[in-house]
């Protein structure tokens, strides 16, 4: 019987991660379907448990249910329980596993495939929700030499840098608070570039020879790229060797075999 998968998001149209699994499941001879599910905003838990009761085995799990999939699993793993964000869930013997793959799969783009030197570099963080709560502790174990984590609420990135503090040299703040400093490495980790937005950011952040990574994929254009270009940013790349990454690694969670994602990133791009 083939085995199935999804992922939960809302919005969810735009996700490529039904073509991947599928081009991984072809790959690697496994037998498996991957679907996209729109949950509700307020019955996210409904929605797994009617994908569980229909014969899911597992799901990726995207914006806005992260922390979501975090408080509804009934066993974590390590860097779940650290992170306090899931988006991988395995469904076996009515237990639902939380796993984050999120951390492994950014940090493996950024040094295989953009060839980004992660140690004693100076990281900023935009948001402070699951997406950056899924790759601090991945960023931390590069020994940066700082990680700065901003956000429009300053509790919220304040509480993420403490719940990290134990890993390495995090600190939390507000986007104002920017001012005067400078980054190699500028991560997008809110969704503001869904609604072509992007936080208040003051300018000099883009130190020389810097990147500026936007964890959204697919989007031509954002106000945050046009930020990075207009404020000297050397190098600019989206999310998708993320995404693709992060799914190599929910693939092998689930099936035990790691596929190569060099031909599954170069189809994509093809089709975009």
């Amino acid at each position: 019987m083939t085995d199935r998968y999804c992922v939960f998001g809302n919005p969810i149209r735009h996700s490529q991660s039904p073509r991947i699994h599928t081009a991984f499941a072809q790959q690697t001879g496994q037998d498996l379907r991957y679907e996209a599910i729109l949950a509700p905003l307020d019955d996210f838990a409904g929605a797994v448990r009617a994908f569980i009761a229909a014969g899911g085995k597992g799901a990726n799990v995207t914006v806005p249910f992260k922390q979501a999939a975090w408080r509804l699993a009934t066993r974590l793993t390590p860097r779940a329980a650290l992170a306090g964000a899931v988006n991988t869930l395995s469904f076996c013997n009515g237990e639902i596993l939380g796993d984050n793959t999120d951390g492994a799969g950014l940090v493996r783009d950024l040094i295989d495939h953009l060839g980004v030197f992660l140690a004693g570099s100076r990281i900023l963080m935009l948001g402070a929700g699951g997406a950056a709560r899924g790759v601090c502790g991945p960023l931390l174990e590069q020994r940066p030499r700082a990680l700065t984590i901003a956000n429009r609420t300053v509790a919220n990135a304040k509480a993420l840098a403490e719940r990290f503090a134990a890993q390495g040299a995090i600190t939390g703040c507000g986007y104002d608070e920017l001012d005067g400093h400078s980054f190699d490495l500028v991560i997008d980790a809110t969704s503001a570039s869904l609604n072509a937005l992007m936080p208040p950011l003051p300018i000099g952040l883009f130190a020389a020879g810097s990147l500026a990574y936007a964890m959204m994929y697919g989007l031509a254009q954002t106000p945050f790229r046009a930020f990075a270009e207009q404020q000297g940013a050397a190098r600019y790349a989206d999310g998708l060797g993320m995404l693709v990454s992060q799914a190599a690694e929910s693939f092998f969670v689930w099936r035990g075999v790691r596929p190569d994602c060099r031909p599954v990133m170069t189809q994509l791009l093809a089709a975009q």
